[in-house]
């Protein structure tokens, strides 16, 4: 493997500095990878805008057939991509195989999107006209993705970018640049021509600020905080950037008394503890009516309880390493600030004695709305469990946060559900279901969780332009 920046078709950087890469679980340093800045992230855009007019120009057969030989080569070395994951990012090797599954279907799914890209024949109101609506490429796309998801969130721009027939520069964290590197590294053997993908690793600042002030980059795609996403959307004002913006969230969970605890608890275990707390769509806040709370504790700490927590990988470890040791400090942080507000350790609650970035699945019942992890996203294996009675002041629970990326409903009476559903205000709702992303549907937020949707026959539409034609004849 090659770990350089990827430019116009040539692995370049062995001239620069370089930035470590470690494995959160033990903290050894597993490679190097060049910082790159301002002169290589305006060559990789410079690149890009070359290859876009020859790129846009392939028709979407030929632009499908290559993405389908992509998602080829990402299968056949799932194993090599799931164990770089792993010790770079530190998720457990099976969740890691599942990402990269996760990904390539995204490969895969906008490869036949590519020859679903309609336009439109618009009835008229002159019989000496023809009206029309073309769908063009918006052109160079800049992709900036996060390191909790180092695969999953790359092929979920750059596929539906590729289809529409657009150039894509990559900028992944310089956490986990690996997993990355190896899926251009399978780009370039797919046989993508020089230019239409590259890759950029380093300083965000420089590069961002690149990516945003630069008119030949028509759309900037980003997933992170919505800290960031402010950022982002005030820089790129002055050229009028394209954005789509997956940003954070704060996720509720509601349980009501009809639900059925073992769905419930799998389902919450699914939410809350997958990539050890750390998703944008996770679970951070519990509701659970009062009539099967001391129930649903007692089930979900008997499940929690079962979870082995170690190097992922290891065989059976199911929460990994949290990506560094302030993620951990932010863990505690939450834990001590809950107990100091009345709460109640019901597990975990406390690091394990093993070194590395770890923390103990935790859950903690008889939470409240003064508790720091109840007003912000903990991003880690932390689970506070609050009562209610009833179904209107959990909806007002559930809503009261600027943030608006997924939510999740437990309960078998099909009128409350439906009900709830309508009056949260969340992109993505997960009914019974603590895993409800799919490459099929459109995954993206309201408020302050962002712009946009990715995923599904809506996730290429940002990456198109509309054109209306009005044809004399």
């Amino acid at each position: 493997m090659k770990n350089l920046l990827y430019i116009d078709g040539k692995w370049t950087g062995n001239n620069l500095s370089k930035n470590a890469v470690h494995n959160p679980a033990t903290g050894e340093r597993i490679a190097e990878v060049p910082r790159g800045g301002k002169a290589e992230a305006m060559a990789a855009v410079e690149a890009a805008y070359k290859a876009f007019e020859e790129w846009s120009d392939t028709t979407a057969y030929e632009r499908a057939a290559l993405l389908k030989k992509y998602y080829g080569l990402i299968i056949d070395h799932e194993d090599e991509l799931a164990e770089l994951m792993t010790k770079e990012m530190g998720k457990p090797l099976k969740e890691a195989r599942g990402e990269v599954h996760y990904a390539a279907n995204y490969i895969e799914w906008y490869a036949e999107q590519a020859k679903r890209i309609y336009g439109e024949t618009i009835p008229t109101h002159d019989k000496n006209k023809r009206l029309q609506v073309w769908k063009k490429p918006v052109g160079v796309v800049a992709a900036i993705t996060p390191w909790n998801f180092p695969a999953a969130m790359l092929t979920r721009k750059m596929g539906p970018a590729l289809a529409a027939g657009c150039t894509v520069v990559i900028k992944p964290s310089s956490d986990t640049p690996l997993t990355a590197i190896k899926l251009v590294e399978l780009a370039e053997e797919a046989g993508f021509p020089k230019g239409v993908i590259n890759i950029v690793i380093g300083s965000s600042s420089e590069i961002g600020d690149v990516f945003l002030s630069d008119s030949r980059v028509r759309k900037v795609t980003f997933t992170g905080s919505t800290e960031v996403g402010k950022i982002l959307m005030k820089q790129g004002a002055d050229t009028i950037k394209k954005l789509s913006l997956e940003l954070g969230g704060h996720a509720p969970i509601i349980v009501l008394n009809d639900a059925d605890i073992d769905k419930t608890v799998q389902g919450v275990v699914a939410s809350k503890f997958r990539n050890a707390g750390q998703t944008c769509v996770c679970g951070n806040r519990i509701y659970v009516q009062s009539g099967i709370y001391e129930q649903f504790i007692d089930a979900f700490a008997t499940r929690v309880k079962e979870l082995k927590v170690g190097n992922g990988m290891e065989e059976g470890v199911d929460i990994g390493p949290l990506i560094n040791q302030a993620g951990v400090e932010k863990v505690a942080q939450h834990v001590e600030d809950a107990v100091k507000h009345g709460a109640t350790i019901v597990v975990g609650g406390e690091q394990p004695k093993e070194k590395g970035n770890y923390y103990k699945p935790t859950i903690i019942k008889d939470a409240n709305e003064e508790m720091l992890m109840m007003r912000e996203e903990t991003f880690g294996p932390l689970a506070p469990v609050q009562k209610f009675e009833t179904i209107e002041e959990a909806i007002r629970l559930a809503n009261d946060t600027p943030y608006g990326l997924a939510a999740y409903v437990f309960t078998e009476n099909l009128s409350l559900g439906t009900n709830i559903i309508e009056k949260l205000d969340y992109g993505i709702i997960g009914w019974n279901d603590g895993a409800p992303s799919a490459v099929q549907a459109p995954f993206g937020g309201m408020k302050e969780s962002g712009l946009g949707r990715e995923g599904g026959q809506q996730g290429i539409d940002d990456f198109l332009e509309m054109q209306y034609v009005s044809i004399g004849i």
